[in-house]
């Protein structure tokens, strides 16, 4: 499989946690669908204190895993929204 684009999209999203609406990272997204994964070389400002835990709530809001043989953060459904 293709690698994702190192470059990226030049749109950045801030992604928020749908239970206590705190800032998690701001996120250069491609695409008009939804919020699946994040890949974290893509990620520009990161927010959180503990990799995919909400710094406020901690809430567990992704899953660290591989996608294409790079890291990236499979968010759970209905934890995170982007703006």
């Amino acid at each position: 499989m293709a690698k994702p684009n190192k470059k990226g999209p030049t749109k950045t999203v801030d992604v928020y946690c749908a239970n206590c609406k705190t800032q998690l990272f701001k996120y250069r997204k491609g695409g008009k669908g939804a919020l699946v994964k994040c890949f974290k070389e893509r990620i520009t400002t990161d927010f959180t204190v503990k990799a995919c835990h909400c710094p406020q709530c901690e809430t567990e809001f992704a899953r660290d895993t591989l996608v294409r043989g790079t890291p990236a953060f499979k968010m759970i459904g209905g934890k995170v929204f982007a703006k």
